[in-house]
């Protein structure tokens, strides 16, 4: 994940300020010089590194942070604020027009990832109840056309196309017939080039000035680095672009360019892709990366995600069952479902607050497969009536999902005292039992977590 390295140095910079009781100008400013390579190396623009420190640094020699009684703290509370306002303090919407369709022009170079990404933000906006559309203006780069019927077919987007036609006419029709067939947002998937030249714009620029659109969006590729804030500050000069959606935050990306967009280019960072699936798309909220990178976790994305991985219907159901102590391990099976749903396991414990540190232990993402593997190798009345799995339904079983009969027994452990559990914390006072296993120090069975799982 993005970040990782810059969270890491900046974690080790912090633990040697809160070693100290009280902290002196100097070992501020030690500080200081440490988070600035951090920076450099995670390849945030020089003059943006340059700023930062010199406002941090500005008030952390102040006297409240010297005489404070926790020094080190404050110094952590100051570089989150200063990392907040420099990604642009508050999460920033797409412009909606008043009247007709929202167009929105989706800009970028050739390999950022504009056409699928252009299709993510397409099928955010239908999750939310609209209709948009998908508009095919790239008639140069070879299958781009197919690529967006491919995407727009698994989203259920209708894509406007009309071949090799000229992309403002292209722009101009789609506008058109989304306005006769209702579609109230229009995405403009326009061309890209290897590199930017005067061609490539002046097109962009002739497509702005028809069809007007309400937001130009310019994509660009975290990976990288430097050259996608060059890139996002050329578009910018050309284009009056409104923000920005940077792709590929999975991936090895140092974070730099997500430090340095916005106060480059005055232009907020609107969107960002966080993997491959077409559904992993995210409001980017400055606040919350600055805890990311911070360490201090992001729980509000993680509520989202779950609620929006989560159904209601089967919560619902799965309560009454809960209530009525009849936890199966069919329920269990929907619950391992909906938690694959959330994304990368171990993209979603760096946003728990103080897993950070963390961040070596590997998380075996298969593992919940194999679970799933055991179970669905089982009959309906084995799932839920576990107590019949004898030696030789087990055997059978571990040969249907390619385990062994040990790693049945695991899980059935594991059930069993999930199901204890049910049975302690379920029926007349179970809120009163919670609360005094709060206080005792917390729920038995919990301690090992997950770790009782086959290959967990």
């Amino acid at each position: 994940m993005a970040f990782e390295g810059l969270t890491e140095k900046l974690s080790a910079a912090f633990k040697r300020l809160r070693g100290k009781g009280r902290l002196s100008e100097s070992d501020v400013k030690e500080a200081m010089r440490e988070i600035r390579l951090a920076l450099l190396e995670a390849d945030v623009s020089y003059k943006v590194v340059k700023d930062f420190i010199k406002t941090v640094t500005e008030r952390c020699v102040g006297s409240d942070v010297l005489e404070s009684l926790t020094p080190a703290q404050t110094i952590v509370k100051i570089v989150d604020e200063e990392l907040t306002r420099l990604m642009g303090s508050e999460n920033q919407r797409i412009t909606i027009s008043p009247k007709g369709p929202t167009v929105v022009m989706l800009v970028g170079l050739q390999g950022a990832g504009k056409t699928t990404n252009g299709a993510k933000l397409a099928g955010l906006f239908k999750k939310q109840g609209k209709r948009p559309l998908l508009v095919a203006c790239d008639i140069y780069r070879p299958a781009a056309i197919k690529q967006l019927e491919v995407v727009g077919a698994q989203l259920d987007i209708p894509v406007f196309q009309m071949g090799q036609t000229n992309p403002v006419d292209i722009a101009k029709a789609a506008i058109r017939h989304a306005t006769q067939h209702g579609n109230d947002f229009v995405f403009l998937d326009t061309a890209g080039r290897l590199h930017v030249d005067e061609t490539l714009m002046n097109e962009l620029k002739s497509i702005k000035a028809t069809v007007q659109p309400d937001e130009i969006m310019l994509v660009v590729d975290a990976m990288t680095g430097q050259d996608a804030v060059n890139a996002a500050q050329t578009f910018n000069e050309w284009l009056e672009i409104d923000g920005v959606m940077l792709t590929k935050l999975d991936g090895d990306a140092r974070g730099g360019a997500a430090l340095s967009v916005r106060a480059v280019t005055g232009k907020p960072i609107k969107f960002i892709g966080t993997g491959e699936k077409l559904d992993q798309i995210e409001p980017f909220h400055p606040a919350r990366m600055a805890s990311r990178i911070l360490g201090m976790g992001d729980v509000l994305s993680l509520i989202e995600k779950a609620e929006a991985a989560l159904d209601q219907k089967k919560a619902a159901e799965l309560e009454q069952r809960l209530r009525a102590n009849k936890f199966t391990l069919a329920d269990f099976y929907d619950q391992l479902v909906q938690i694959k749903g959330m994304g990368n396991m171990q993209d979603l414990l760096g946003m728990v607050p103080g897993m950070g540190s963390l961040k070596n232990v590997q998380v075996d993402e298969k593992a919940l497969d194999r679970v799933q593997a055991i179970i669905q190798s089982m009959t309906p009345y084995e799932r839920e009536n576990p107590s019949c799995l004898n030696h030789s339904r087990k055997r059978r079983i571990a040969a249907g999902c390619g385990r062994k009969v040990e790693d049945i027994n695991k899980l059935l452990k594991q059930f069993d005292t999930m199901q204890q559990m049910v049975k302690q914390f379920s029926g007349p006072g179970a809120s009163k039992k919670l609360k005094r296993m709060q206080k005792r120090g917390g729920i038995p069975g919990m301690g090992g977590g997950m770790g009782g799982f086959p290959g967990m």
